[in-house]
């Protein structure tokens, strides 16, 4: 039997090279199976040694990033929750002072009234007692005149007083509130400025 004559491959392209699938024919015609396998295995090998460090390689950046955010993230998280638990006791910090305000001055407004109203009430009494005394109808007439009016006079000055020490009490008690306030708006307006 005649050995077998081999096709006549084209060993060149048109840019004068010889294409790849060609060169690996040629290759393989020329070397032994036993080292063909041989190279083979070892490509093999080498391509997935290359291709599990790659993935290792990406995959350790990857958790390397993440950690990274994810240690960002709760450092920034951590960090919000102190300022919106200090804001917050600041802001009950703010309450506790108004209410002291407000307190002590509805105490003080309250004295006052009761002062003005036990003063009323011994003038009425001194008054009646008088009055009971009175001789003529126009001594009589002319204390409850006098009574009246000092009573009107007194009652539009206390009142104005009154009024003045409620005005500051709600001034004074409204101010850590306000103060409070004024910090929320600008810890709100802050980051659009930003």
């Amino acid at each position: 039997m005649a050995p077998k004559a081999k096709p006549n491959r084209k060993t060149t392209t048109q840019a004068g090279r010889a294409p790849e699938s060609e060169l690996r024919h040629a290759v393989a015609d020329e070397l032994p199976k036993g080292q063909i396998m041989k190279a083979t295995k070892e490509t093999f090998e080498d391509l997935s040694a290359k291709s599990t460090e790659f993935a290792q390689k990406g995959y350790d950046q990857f958790l390397g990033a993440s950690r990274e955010q994810f240690e960002k993230a709760s450092v920034s998280a951590f960090k919000a929750y102190e300022e919106f638990s200090k804001f917050q006791k600041d802001n009950y910090d703010a309450y506790v002072a108004a209410s002291t305000i407000f307190a002590k001055g509805a105490e003080n407004v309250g004295k006052a009234w009761m002062t003005l109203s036990q003063e009323t009430m011994e003038t009425a009494a001194q008054t009646a007692k008088a009055l009971l005394g009175a001789k003529t109808l126009r001594e009589a007439v002319d204390l409850q005149s006098d009574f009246a009016k000092s009573n009107f006079d007194k009652f539009v000055a206390e009142g104005t007083k009154l009024s003045e020490m409620t005005v500051k009490v709600a001034n004074e008690a409204f101010a850590p509130l306000n103060a409070r306030v004024n910090v929320a708006v600008e810890k709100m307006l802050k980051p659009v400025a930003a």
